[in-house]
């Protein structure tokens, strides 16, 4: 039995102790809390551990206490979780790392030309640091006009980019390199040649990308600079870093010049990072836009979201928030981003509008603990000033004292757990939508804010050992959202399984909506490291993450068709939901479904269908254990999976079985209804829905043909022939990865430039887009193609054909394969296609 007692220091964790000998160690890795279940030996002797002296020491270290008492409670507390470990029979550790850094363990601030890179440590890499030099020396006398040096805008553009790339390797630190020299060429005397010379090739090509990029607004020149990306995304990466610190500082600027730059940043460049899925930088220049543009609306989303989420707010008041949208004013009205807004001064308007953008969270603020708590000890203390800090900002940090509030709540579940599958890591971190997004939800679904449930997330990531551990990380995952749900309650109708049924574009995740501990909707995503890196980091961050090349994805090409424009975003939160109330109305007897009780997965199928739908009788094989394939289910493999569900239909089929309790050993039907919160729950004997629930397996139109077939095939006694694959054209031919990613990234920056050209289809960026498209959209006179095996960019004229294609390589007359598929010399090609002539 594990038992365990609060510990009085400053993060509120516990301890949790196991009788299995299994002790959760909470350790903190880059602002993210992360707990691992490792196996530990009893010590010799407890007395080390225990001793008064050390106790007292750490627990006022912990406390950050200043007073003999708060020590001693800690430490006596420290003791009393000894006592109970050592009665209960459970492992010691004779060290614990703490959740926050204790004081003298705290990094010494480092200013580098005024600018604060605490926390960052490649500003610590001789190359950066001489980065730096070099920039103050070619800026010298320049300044922004803030007032500040010129050379802070580098730093700080570095310093995006450092939270945005590892902590050290080569490509890393040349991308923050290539950051902090950016605007060298474009504005100061000094050349690429000179950069070359000192910082090398690499750097010198990004730089040079970068100032490509700055014509970007000329529609004929779009497909040559977006060409340009294809290569290199970081070149994308710094852009964006680089406008997102001009956003930061945009209260310079007079109100309608800054309301001209918000206008293209939100058109261009977070649509850019939108599809990079660069998401938190996304987010963060979203908000900076949407208070420079619409700074009411703006000022009351932020009020009614602190006022539902400030705990010293009576539950009652928040009856009083908007229950529906009708306060939102679209975007693109001319009087939204007049100066009605705004005071007349010019100099009240910039100090509104710096107001405004302080209420703006940094993305990096997000991803870093310690930096969170640093701002809100920052505004704790501003707050005790003679001069108070707007109400906007401390709207601000009320949302950001919620989601910490919430996090600990989840933490402590998490640290005094019993249900932790042993050796997995879980790494605990927290996010808040863009102010803009929910803008845009609550006006897309004509909803009160009360109703946008992911306004505030928790993210749970489960360690996988880079895949090796990827079916055990599964069942984590699930027995994680047991244990939220038994904290929390569950909002219904707010659980989506992206595991077993991932989105389009490749996302999996856990998704459920609670009651948080202030009773405001909390929603809590769960998924593996290998899923949160495909979701999180983007296209542009994964060059970085892998020296040479990154590795592939499962599902990101799963479809290989050169037009398949997805428009539902990568992003967790950006997704429509189905908005048909009765998804499964058309289920069919034999379909295949995952059984869920706690961390097991269990593969079944539905025998019978009641009631329209709403009951369902389900046959489950207790020998097919589901972990190690339910996320890989959209790769090529899958008649060997087809092939168990059909074998288990026949084998129910064969033996008459037709009732719950039916079966052998190996397999028992059992009886399922669909509850309230949109889950079918297993009914027992007497009629009492159990926690054990099944996920329906959607299946696309070529699976679902797959699937029926081998059922045939295993009915008739036929022999199962191969079954046709609709994967990626990469998958079967053994692709390298190198190449595959460059052709996912040539295709993703075309689909943005026909977005660009014909105008984005959210209302709020149409009349911006128009700028980039002219009132005539200009259409390429060209087809842009992917040679095979060589990875080479062939730019060919609208109308050319595979014909075409093979006289251009040199090979007329061959046979040509198009994403994969033979075929006749006229086939016109299109934009994305990849191209294999074979001689």
């Amino acid at each position: 039995m594990s038992s365990c007692v609060e510990l009085g220091y400053r993060s509120s964790a516990m301890l949790g102790c196991r009788s299995s000998r299994l002790l959760l160690v909470p350790a903190v890795l880059r602002g993210s809390v992360r707990f691992r279940c490792v196996l530990d030996q009893l010590p010799s002797s407890l007395g080390t551990a225990i001793t008064s002296g050390n106790a007292i020491v750490a627990a006022a270290a912990a406390a950050g206490s200043d007073t003999a008492h708060a020590a001693v409670t800690s430490a006596l507390a420290h003791v009393a979780v000894t006592a109970v470990a050592i009665a209960s029979g459970a492992c010691l550790s004779t060290k614990v790392d703490f959740l926050w850094p204790r004081v003298e363990e705290q990094p010494d601030i480092l200013l580098l030309e005024g600018v604060d890179v605490t926390g960052y440590p490649i500003f610590n890499d001789e190359k950066v640091r001489k980065a730096i030099a070099f920039a103050t020396k070619a800026h010298v006398g320049q300044s922004r006009k803030t007032g500040e040096p010129y050379v802070t805008h580098c730093i700080h553009t570095g310093k995006i980019l450092a939270a945005l790339v590892p902590t050290s390797g080569q490509r890393a630190v040349d991308t923050v390199v290539a950051g902090i020299l950016h605007d060298v060429i474009d504005d100061t005397f000094e050349n690429l040649t000179s950069i070359e010379k000192e910082f090398g090739d690499d750097v010198a090509h990004l730089v040079a990308g970068v100032s490509k990029l700055s014509y970007i607004n000329q529609a004929s020149n779009l497909r040559v600079m977006l060409l340009g990306m294809v290569d290199d995304p970081r070149v994308v990466l710094i852009k964006l870093a680089d406008r997102l610190h001009n956003m930061r500082t945009i209260y310079a600027l007079s109100l309608p010049k800054a309301q001209a730059v918000a206008q293209e940043t939100l058109a261009v460049w977070c649509s850019l990072a939108s599809r990079l899925g660069v998401w938190a930088l996304k987010a963060e220049l979203e908000d900076l836009c949407f208070a420079v543009l619409q700074p009411e609306t703006f000022r009351k989303l932020r009020s009614e979201l602190a006022s539902m989420w400030d705990p010293s707010n009576n539950v009652k008041s928040l009856r009083r928030l908007s229950t529906r949208a009708s306060f939102l004013v679209p975007l693109d009205d001319s009087d939204t981003i007049s100066n009605h807004d705004w005071p007349l001064s010019a100099d009240e308007q910039r100090e509104n509008m710096r107001d405004l953008l302080q209420a703006v969270l940094p993305f990096d603020m997000l991803l870093d603990r310690k930096k969170r708590t640093s701002f809100l000890n920052k505004l704790r203390k501003c707050s005790e000033a003679p001069e108070t800090k707007p109400k906007v900002v401390g709207d601000a940090a009320i949302a950001l004292a919620s989601l910490a509030v919430c996090e600990e709540a989840l933490e402590r579940e998490l640290l005094i757990s019993t249900s932790y599958i042993p050796g997995m890591e879980v790494t605990l971190s927290s996010r808040l939508k863009s102010l803009y997004s929910i803008y845009c939800k609550m006006k897309r679904k004509d909803v009160g804010i009360r109703q946008v449930y992911d306004a505030r997330a928790l993210r749970v990531i489960v360690g996988d050992k880079n895949g090796t551990l990827h079916g055990p990380a599964v069942k984590c995952c699930y027995s994680l959202l047991d244990i939220v749900h038994r904290l929390w309650t569950p909002i219904d109708g707010e659980f989506d399984d992206y595991i077993v049924n991932p989105k389009p574009s490749g996302y999996q995740s856990l998704h459920t909506a609670v009651h948080g501990p202030d009773s405001s909707p909390l929603e809590v995503q769960i998924r593996t490291q290998r899923m949160h890196e495909h979701a999180e980091f983007g296209l542009a961050a994964h060059w970085l993450y892998k020296e040479n090349k990154f590795e592939q994805t499962s599902t990101i090409d799963s479809k290989i068709g050169a037009s398949s424009y997805q428009s539902k975003s990568l992003e967790d939160g950006e997704y429509i939901q189905d908005e048909d109330p009765w998804k499964y109305n058309s289920i069919k007897v034999g379909h295949p479904v995952l059984r869920i009780e706690g961390s097991q997965l269990l593969a079944a199928v539905i025998v019978r269908v009641d009631k329209g739908g709403r009951e369902l009788l389900v046959a489950v094989s207790f020998g097919m254990e589901a972990s190690e394939t339910v996320s890989e289910r959209r790769l090529f493999f899958q008649k060997e999976r087809w092939e168990a569900y059909a074998r288990l239909y026949k084998k129910v089929s064969d033996q008459w079985w037709f009732a719950p309790g039916h079966g052998d050993w190996s397999t028992c039907l059992e009886k399922y209804t669909l509850c309230r919160d949109g889950i079918f729950h297993k009914q027992d004997q007497f009629q009492r829905l159990l926690p054990t629930f099944i996920q329906v397996i959607d299946l696309t139109e070529q699976e679902e043909a797959e699937y029926w077939m081998v059922v045939s095939a295993v009915f008739e006694g036929k022999q199962i022939l191969s079954v046709p694959s609709s994967s990626s054209y990469s998958e079967k031919s053994g692709l390298e990865d190198g190449i595959n990613n460059k052709v996912h990234l040539l295709r993703t920056m075309l689909q943005w430039e026909e977005q660009m050209r014909h105008g984005s289809s959210m209302g709020e960026r149409k009349h911006v887009a128009s700028t980039y498209s002219g009132s005539n959209p200009i259409t390429p006179g060209e087809v842009v193609i992917i040679r095979w095996p060589h990875g080479e960019i062939m730019r060919m004229r609208s109308g050319s054909t595979a014909a075409d294609a093979a006289r251009r390589i040199g090979l007329e007359g061959k046979l040509v394969l198009v994403n994969g598929q033979l075929v006749l010399p006229h086939t016109k090609l299109k934009d994305g296609d990849i191209v294999e002539v074979r001689g």
